[in-house]
């Protein structure tokens, strides 16, 4: 559960490819009712504003605590499936997964570009097939 707006070009990038590679198209099984993912999420214990961005906060004081927010990401257990939550959901704002809102667009940008690549090539091989 994370609130950052957006980060540093380099660093965004570098984290979204991380990110892409890491999380897998599709949403993983749904937790048994009584035991919902976020129950075991790192970020339960630490300070909710280290996820969501206070209004008007500076720009370096933003990705400082940005940071901070990955690093209880990185050692979350539940970090795939927060991150998916956050991918489907979509959250808006904060840090999720590891992720900034921003980090989430360009992932599910990419998705989207790769189901309609993939879509394309279906349609074109079974064309190739059929002809």
């Amino acid at each position: 559960m994370l609130h950052p707006i957006e980060s540093s070009a380099t660093g965004a990038a570098t984290a979204v490819r991380r990110a892409a590679a890491a999380v897998p198209a599709a949403r993983p099984a749904e937790p048994p009712e009584d035991n919902p993912w976020h129950t075991g999420a790192a970020c339960r214990r630490d300070e909710a504003g280290l996820f969501f961005a206070p209004s008007k906060e500076p720009t370096a004081a933003r990705l400082a605590r940005e940071e901070q927010a990955k690093q209880v990401c990185a050692r979350c257990p539940v970090l795939l499936e927060c991150r998916e939550h956050a991918l489907a959901q979509p959250e808006p704002y904060g840090v999720w997964g590891g992720l900034t809102a921003a980090e989430r667009r360009v992932v599910l940008a990419r998705r989207r570009r790769r189901e309609a690549e993939l879509r394309e090539a279906r349609r074109v091989g079974a064309r190739r097939i059929a002809g």
